[in-house]
């Protein structure tokens, strides 16, 4: 169905190939999954598909790819539209109606398709991605995620012989994103669909996959297999996969189930750890906590911030609180988008926010950044009120790295984002500079942003942002797009932050994230608080949020990799 003959693609101005020598084939009816570091070319693959590349993005294509006998050099994108449903990244830049129901008809309608398998198909994909309670929403009102199912649903509803997906799960709830899968795998066993998608999160999507395409490095040769066999040698892989490969398991597990079968002896071993080692497993270690990251876990409670204690004189006085959330009530028009919320971020503490799409989350966010103004109650950072600070003055307290940080650029290159940077932070010229190479080695300084992949550019406007290096950071899913090389230089430098102090939010699908960060999980639904306490208090109690080890493992508390490799050296 899909072929790729001896495929290099050369951007203008760059001096090698982003992707060389590329050479498989996809068959019909079979879930491809496209995996690699950031950066090394899945989504100029998957241009390649739909024919995007090179008709949208320029450059040079050498070799054939072919999608169901049409050769995509010879065939614009709206010449395969029939054959071919795309969805990006970046959903927003394929919206090109208003309302969810309007979009997911209009590929049908420029089909030329009748208003009667119109009506029906619209109908089966807001059922199959439980849309139907969104059907006449504006799509500008929608959360990232709800956004991101929307995106899936439009390209479904024409029914193509070929799906190919950029990180499709990548803005969606671990509920959500089971719900899209379960429904790409309905595709390919009971309709005879192709999928190529490429993906980050492989622990939500290894094993759904038929076989695996391992692009290893920029313009190395594909490897091919099955999931299995390319998880034994690629550099990017799942938790699950991580623990069998520390525990010497062959062949190694792609599913949790498979893992806890293996799992008796390890789980032996690790009870015999040493007391402090076991200790970790179940109590997040603290830099600097604030006063709320201490306290018991609050499930179904709703907590007021404790009035101000006057100091004895003489004595040092108790930090301000980061940011105080109190009986927070916002409305997004007609939607009542949070209730009743209360929250402390003490400085040094890491809060990871959880919950569906559309919980909340980024609302709480906007609100901590004086985005959107309270209908109830009130918001202090650093003892200010956001939504009536300067933005001069709020940007020496919060910052915020929003879900699409194309927001935050403007300069046409990455050097130029840096002096900006540097200039609106008040920094010494280079600090910027230097967080970028830290973040993203090896992109160099005349590279424009818009040539980064999605999680290069997250990377480029979080070192924007930490620039000015806020007492508060806000991250709205940060770990979008970026592969787990990339997401551990983040976290790493995330917990430099917290140990000098500064207090982090971080709204987050990521459980792996939480279970390896965050000293807090705040988990929201419909609006409001309905879990808060110590990381491994809520996520193991959760089926939704427990990271893979932990499921592996339990009913031992350990969250990660990490801590088991500790324990048992």
């Amino acid at each position: 169905m899909i072929r790729f003959e001896k495929v290099s693609v050369t951007y203008d101005g760059a001096a090698e190939p982003v992707v060389r020598d590329i050479d498989f084939e996809v068959p019909e009816g079979e879930l491809v999954l496209l995996v690699g570091p950031s950066g090394v070319g899945k989504s100029t693959v998957l241009g390649a598909v739909s024919g995007l590349v090179p008709h949208f993005t320029g450059g040079t294509l050498r070799g054939r790819v072919t999608v169901a006998g049409r050769d995509t050099r010879a065939h614009k994108p709206r010449e395969l539209a029939d054959v071919v449903g795309t969805v990006g990244q970046d959903p927003l830049s394929h919206f090109v109606t208003d309302t969810v129901e309007d979009e997911l008809a209009y590929g049908m309608e420029s089909l030329g398709l009748s208003p009667e398998v119109m009506r029906r198909r619209v109908e089966e994909t807001l059922d199959l991605l439980g849309l139907a309670g969104l059907r006449d929403r504006p799509i500008a009102t929608l959360s990232g995620g709800q956004q991101q199912r929307v995106a899936i649903g439009s390209v479904l509803t024409p029914h193509p012989r070929v799906l190919v997906l950029d990180e499709p799960t990548s803005a969606l709830d671990p509920a959500a994103a089971e719900e899209v899968l379960a429904v790409l795998q309905r595709l390919v066993h009971d309709l005879g669909t192709t999928v190529l998608l490429a993906e980050h999160r492989l622990e939500r999507v290894v094993h759904y996959a038929d076989r695996v395409v391992l692009l290893p490095a920029p313009g190395a040769r594909p490897v091919l297999g099955t999931p299995a066999e390319v998880m034994a040698v690629s550099p990017v892989y799942p938790p699950v996969v991580d623990l069998g490969r520390l525990a010497g398991w062959s062949p190694l597990p792609l599913t949790v189930r498979d893992a806890r079968r293996r799992a008796g002896a390890l789980r032996e071993q690790l009870a015999e750890a040493p007391p402090a080692a076991r200790e970790t497993g179940s109590v997040r270690h603290l830099v600097n906590p604030g006063p709320a990251a201490v306290s018991a876990p609050r499930r179904f409670l709703r907590r007021r911030t404790p009035a101000p204690v006057a100091e004895e004189a003489g004595t040092p006085a108790t930090p301000l609180p980061a940011a105080v959330v109190e009986s927070l009530g916002v409305r997004r028009g007609r939607v009542e988008a949070l209730r009743h919320v209360d929250l402390t971020v003490g400085p040094g503490e890491t809060v990871a926010l959880m919950g569906r799409n559309g919980a909340g989350k980024s609302t709480l966010l906007a609100a901590l950044v004086g985005l959107v103004e309270p209908a109830r109650g009130r918001v202090r950072v650093g003892g200010a009120v956001p939504h009536r600070t300067a933005p001069r003055d709020l940007v020496r307290r919060v910052g915020l790295v929003p879900q699409e940080p194309r927001d935050l650029l403007y300069a046409d290159t990455v050097a130029a984002e840096c002096a900006a940077a540097d200039r609106d932070a008040g920094a010494a010229p280079g600090s910027c500079r230097a967080l970028v190479s830290e973040l993203l080695p090896g992109v160099a300084d005349d590279t424009h942003p818009r040539d980064l992949s999605e999680g290069q550019r997250l990377a480029l406007a979080l070192a924007v942002v930490l620039t000015a290096r806020p007492p508060l950071l806000l991250l709205d899913e940060p770990t979008r797009g970026l592969d787990y090389a990339a997401k551990a230089r983040l976290v790493a430098v995330l917990r430099g932050l917290a140990a000098d102090g500064h207090a982090l939010v971080l709204a987050t699908h990521d459980v792996e994230l939480a279970a390896d960060l965050a000293h807090r999980v705040v988990i929201l639904a419909d609006g409001e608080v309905v879990a808060d306490g110590a990381t491994a208090e809520v996520v193991v109690a959760s089926p939704s949020y427990a990271p893979q080890v932990a499921k592996v493992l339990a009913p031992q508390r350990w969250l990660t990799v990490a801590q088991v490799r500790e324990a048992l050296s």
